[in-house]
Order: structure tokens, then sequence, then C-alpha cells
């Protein structure tokens, strides 16, 4: 039987998602917790990877069991036995095929920037005390959805077989002192939220113009794009499925 497992978590003290062999990440602390509490050995897929540093409201995987669970009680159970900076919203039954990665349709991303010095938002939003121009930065977003290569924003050393997505949203808003930037797209490649706006943020800052991101990303070269923003700003806020996957 499969079930699917939603997790949010603060990712300050992780070395991302996935899990590897020499530093603590939020995939291992998650099995960690459910093979105990299920006395069993339980290995977790999730819907994607997210970097260290980077922070999920919400992030689907899916794991296996032979037996049909108390998926309440089993979150209560989780929630309590978990570390305080990862939690554990819902666990629903899914079809036996259904895949937390693969079948995922859209995924959606944002990134924190704070005008103002925060206390509150250390970890969790990026300082800058001169504001960019968001009319300009909204503008040259639009550019993103004219394009489906996008391997200037990709991380150069990855193994992916393709760099096409399809961008669905991309904009940014100011909420008082934060400016937050959304984005949505079908898949998205390692660095990729943080290469683009690295990138806007030069022409938020009149660095460049939108003609100069227009030549970066029909460059294909990872170079020619602005640095990274960094990871603390960035949430995975959300990751829609099919509702034909969820079982009664």
């Amino acid at each position: 039987m499969r079930y699917f497992i939603e997790i949010a978590y603060h990712g300050k003290n992780y070395f991302g998602w996935q899990k590897q062999p020499d530093a603590l990440s939020v995939q291992e602390v998650v099995e960690d917790a459910l093979s105990k509490l299920l006395g069993f050995g339980i290995e977790v897929t999730g819907a994607g990877r997210t970097d260290t540093g980077v922070h999920a409201r919400q992030l689907f995987a899916h794991f296996d069991v032979e037996n049909s669970l108390d998926a309440t009680h089993l979150v209560h159970r989780l929630n309590s036995f978990l570390p305080k900076d990862i939690a554990v919203h819902q666990i629903f039954r899914v079809k036996n095929d259904a895949h937390a990665r693969f079948d995922a349709i859209e995924r959606e991303y944002e990134y924190w920037i704070t005008l103002q010095k925060n206390p509150f938002l250390k970890g969790l939003a990026v300082f800058t005390p001169k504001k960019p121009d968001i009319d300009l930065m909204n503008e040259t977003a639009k550019l993103l959805l004219d394009y489906n290569d996008f391997q200037c924003f990709s991380r150069s050393k990855t193994d992916v077989k393709t760099y096409h997505c399809t961008i669905k949203k991309a904009s940014w808003e100011q909420r008082g002192n934060l400016l937050v930037f959304t984005i949505a797209a079908d898949r998205f490649l390692r660095n990729m939220v943080r290469a683009i706006v690295g990138t806007l943020l030069e022409v938020g800052y009149e660095k460049w113009a939108l003609e100069d991101v227009r030549r970066v990303i029909e460059s294909k070269n990872r170079s020619n794009a602005g640095a990274s923003a960094p990871a603390q700003g960035l949430y995975l806020t959300k990751v829609v499925y099919p509702g034909t996957i969820k079982l009664n």
C-alpha cells in the first residue's frame, strides 16, 4: 500500500531534502522517524530536492507499507517525535503506482527579501536595505513565460536529460517590508529559482536591461546569468497533483 505524506520544514539546520552520506537531511530525519514508529524500515521518495538551507511549506513524499495505517494517529505521533523544525500535515492513501516526484504537475516557489532588518525573519528572508525596482523586475519576469529551455539558470554539473521547463507564473509583489517573488512551473532545475532571482535583481538595481536577460536565456550558459540568491530566502510553497491519484 502506498501513502503520501505532506511535510513542511525550516531548512536552516539541514543539508537539503535529499539523504546523503555525511550530512543531515530532512529525508533522513523523516525516514528515521517513520521507521522507528512503525517498527520496520521505511524509505520515502520526495517530490523533489531542496538545497541546503531552503525551506518548504509543502513537500509531498511517498512510502510503502504492507498493511493499512491509521493515518490521523500516525500524523500525531510523528509530530510529537520529529524535531520542531519539521512538521507533518497529513498522510493519505494513494494508488499503488502514484509517484510523489513524477506525478507532480506543478510546483510553486516563493523568494523573500526584506527591506527592513528584522530579527524575526533571520534565516527566513534576505535583508537588503536598497529597494530594487519591482516594475522592471516584473516586466523582465514576463520573458520567462516565452521560453522553455532554461539551461542558463541550471547548476552546471547536473545529470538532467533536459533543461526544458514550462513556467506558468513569475511575478514580484510587495507585502509591507517584504518583496516576494512567486514562480510556478511544471518542473524546476537545480538552483534554477535562486539563479532567476539573482538575475532579476540585476535588472531591479538597473545593472542590466531586459534585453540583457533575453540574451542570457538564449545563450544557455550559466556563467552569463546573475549570481544565485542566498538559500535562506527560498521556499517550496506548493506541489500539485492530479486528483485521480488519491484513494478515498
